[in-house]
């Protein structure tokens, strides 16, 4: 059947499912939330006089977590307004809704007779043919349905969302013996499409598949941290970026999480797994069982791993336990040099060699860790899936890892991860063995085509992966010869179908001399011979904007005329790209900042991941959007106002998300500010948006695009204006609210966003703006408070209010 879901049921209204539901009202569907209705009146209820029966007490808890996700930051929600598509309720008064919702998502505590009592309430109001999931982490999914009807079986399998539904992308989707294999299905493609998430299919096994081998990893380090004698900042050096793991690494990670959550599912899988051949690594050591005792949960309790204290001279600082007295001892530089060899190597694989031969510390551990990590991975198949790729997407969407355990084990190569195992007195699973002794020395291939496979243990053969086949992976397109050109900043690859793709690959995707180059390339190239462009990366993030360093340089060495050369070539670049004979499309996700921004901005359309993070951030270094993006903006607010609205209003709302540096939380929120237009697309999940964007750019050839003319006829209003931004930006100074340079940055943007000092409103061309907002740049790269907010962020990372 064709099945679709307006209206979502989600049953608990605690961190998890009031978080569950605010995605849900993030792709625009109807959700109602419910929660218990509490037992006892507070003591401001009955000074008024409430009853329990009032609603506004029945619904105390379930409006209470709702409001306190919608507060929380980072927001679960793209925009604050999409809270409005929940309605609240309570288990008692509105759980016969649920009579009128496609999909029910149960996510109370943790307890299966808890779990059982409300489902068999469930079943008295649930439409028959309509979804219900349970989003535990933990309990047998097919334990929840014992005493269920056939229906409801049929049509019931565990979801287990990941904390928090927004950002991390992995959805495990657990069926029992008894679900419909279509509404696994459906639950796949629906969480990739709709949700943007990672779907993995997971046997019915204690914690599943990304809690079971990730927490698996964490009680490892632990075991292995002990044995080598390793400090907890030594640990999050050696299992941080390094190893494409998250900044947190592994015990700042735990704190932020709960130390409890980690030991409770380390407990229930010492519980659930006698046979497990590692099951003594889910042991907790004496040093955690005692921060249990002692509440030093991280985080939420202030201190776990970690602790924060006042310093000297009331300064904050960072302490680290030590796990052998259980104190805290002041934070220390910790350095390796098996890390320091590894400092220039920008791309992950290759590292891994060099870390497993360290001579120190390091490669101990990193010998030790990886060669026990390979072995018990092997050994999970086919008991938590029968596809090693389910293990590789279920930690990079779950953990954050950027590589999985088998593409891990596949850059250092499988024989070599063998020998550390054994090095260890560890053994693989025999199909691995066998896999090698049959000619096949990777766990992944790329095939001429340039989709992946993998390696299937059971059919002794390599397969495609399913589910990936919409997508445009561009890493699999390079290794069969799809490069068509290449520099030390971009390439331009063929994505099929007359559209080409220029790929940045320079530090954060900064925009240099190479990546503008690769532009221009890329435009010239389409325009011969090819249909359309993208402008996407696979990388983490899409850009982070211009090369700062390089304008910090020549502007520290005076070299205006070079600076002015490099403005106006990143000017004329955008241009061309805008005003080219072929459309042209970007796919940003992630940071699209500054330079990043501009350059989506003079773009036919834009196919943005759903978390992109845009914004014309120049403000916060001194300077002002010199790019295109001054002139981009103020021509896209004199476009509205023919519509109604007073211009000078709208002209304000502008140079405030340009004068505060306003970086959009969402894309939805990038639409908002003005970053994204009518016609631009959000794709929910980011693995899709190249090939979105592919679809838009071939869309806009077939509909006959035709190349557009530069605009001669972009109202500015001048004098009359100018008055009024630089009114405004002195009281603001004299006020104390910004600086005497912030005053000076603010006025040289309503310069250029006023035409200048023109005497009344006039229309004026795009060069004309560019020039200005060039100009303005250049003056501003000559002041030595614009210099020092530059060198604060490139040697600290932090912006500077001076």
């Amino acid at each position: 059947m064709n099945r679709t879901i307006k209206k979502v049921a989600v049953l608990g209204s605690g961190v998890m499912g009031s978080r569950i539901a605010c995605h849900f009202a993030n792709i625009g569907v109807q959700v109602l939330l419910l929660d218990i209705a509490p037992k006892e009146l507070l003591p401001d209820e009955e000074k008024k006089g409430l009853q329990l029966d009032a609603p506004a007490v029945k619904n105390r808890l379930v409006n209470a977590a709702l409001q306190a996700a919608i507060a929380s930051n980072p927001s679960p929600l793209y925009r604050k307004a999409d809270a409005s598509r929940i309605k609240t309720g309570n288990f008692d008064d509105n759980l016969k809704d649920i009579a009128g919702c496609d999909w029910t998502i149960e996510v109370v505590v943790e307890r299966l007779d808890i779990k059982k009592s409300l489902f068999e309430r469930v079943e008295q109001f649930r439409k028959p043919g309509t979804l219900i999931t349970s989003n535990t982490s933990g309990i047998p999914i097919h334990l929840m349905t014992e005493g269920r009807s056939a229906d409801f079986k049929k049509h019931f399998c565990g979801t287990h969302f990941f904390n928090p539904p927004r950002y991390l992308k992995l959805l495990e989707i657990i069926p029992t013996p008894d679900t419909d294999t279509g509404i696994v299905d459906f639950l796949l493609h629906y969480g990739d499409l709709y949700l943007g998430k990672t779907t993995v299919l997971a046997k019915d096994t204690p914690a599943f598949i990304a809690n079971r081998v990730g927490v698996f990893a964490i009680m490892d380090v632990l075991r292995i941290m002990q044995e080598l004698g390793l400090t907890v900042e030594e640990v999050d050096k050696l299992t941080g970026p390094v190893i494409g793991h998250a900044k947190s690494a592994t015990f700042r990670t735990s704190d932020i999480v709960g130390l409890d959550t980690l030991m409770n599912v380390a407990n229930g899988l010492a519980q659930g797994l006698p046979n497990d051949e590692a099951k003594d690594v889910f042991q907790l050591p004496e040093f955690l069982k005692k921060m249990g005792e002692n509440k030093w949960l991280g985080d939420k309790t202030g201190q776990g791993f970690y602790k924060k204290v006042k310093g000297e001279g009331g300064k904050s600082e960072i302490q680290a336990l030590d796990l052998n007295t259980l104190e805290y001892q002041p934070g220390t530089k910790v350095k390796f040099a098996t890390l320091e060899l590894t400092k220039t190597m920008d791309a992950l694989a290759p590292r891994f060699a060099v870390l497993v031969s360290g001579k120190d510390k390091a490669g101990e551990f990193y010998r030790k860790s990886f060669g026990s990590l390979f072995a018990y991975v092997s050994n999970r198949i086919p008991e938590i899936t029968d596809a090693l790729y389910k293990i590789d997407d279920a930690l990079r969407a779950g953990f954050g890892w950027e590589m999985g355990p088998f593409e891990t084990w596949d850059a250092l190569g499988v024989q070599k991860g063998i020998e550390l195992m054994q090095a260890e007195g560890k053994q693989p699973a025999a199909w691995v063995t066998e896999m090698l002794a049959a000619g096949h020395t990777t766990f992944y291939k790329v095939n001429a085509a340039g989709s992946k496979e993998y390696y299937d243990a059971e059919t002794k053969s390599y397969q495609p992966i399913r589910g990936v086949e919409n997508f445009i992976i561009l890493d699999n397109l390079r290794t069969t010869g799809k490069v068509l050109w290449k520099n030390a900043g971009a390439s331009i690859i063929d994505l099929g179908d007359g559209i080409l793709n220029v790929e940045f690959h320079s530090k954060m995707n900064s925009l240099g001399q190479d990546v503008i180059q690769g532009l221009l390339k890329g435009v010239d190239m389409a325009e011969a011979g090819y249909r359309g462009l993208v402008v996407g990366n696979d990388a983490p993030q899409f850009s982070a904007g211009a090369n700062l360093g390089l304008v910090y340089m020549q502007a520290l060495e005076q070299e205006f005329d070079e600076l002015n050369m490099m403005i106006a070539q990143f000017q004329n670049a955008m241009m061309r790209m805008r005003y080219s004979s072929i459309p042209v499309v970007g796919a940003p996700h992630g940071l699209a900042l500054g330079g990043g921004c501009e350059l989506n901005l003079h773009c036919d359309r834009v196919v943005a991941a759903a978390e992109t993070y845009m914004g014309l951030v120049e403000f916060g270094v001194g300077l002002i959007p010199a790019g295109g993006g001054t002139k981009e903006m103020t021509l896209r607010t004199a476009a509205k106002y023919e519509e109604g609205e007073p211009e000078f209003n709208l002209l304000r709302n502008t140079y405030m998300t340009i004068s505060t540096a306003k970086v959009s939380t969402s894309t939805a929120e990038a639409f908002d500010l003005g970053f994204m237009r009518r016609g631009d697309e959000i794709v929910v999940n980011s693995n899709r948006v190249i090939a979105a964007a592919k679809a838009a750019a071939l869309d806009l050839a077939d509909a006959g695009y035709t190349q557009p003319t530069q605009k001669t006829n972009i109202k500015v209003h001048g004098k009359g204006a100018l008055a009024m931004f630089k009114t405004g930006v002195y009281a603001m100074q004299q006020g104390n609210y910004i600086s005497t340079h912030d005053q000076l940055i603010a006025d040289k943007l309503a310069y250029v966003m006023c035409g200048g000092d023109l005497s009344s409103p006039t229309e004026v061309s795009e060069q004309y703006l560019l020039d200005l907002e060039r100009e303005a740049f250049l003056s501003l790269c000559g002041e030595r408070k614009t210099l020092e907010r530059i060198q604060s962020i490139l040697t600290t990372g932090k912006p500077l209010r001076n």
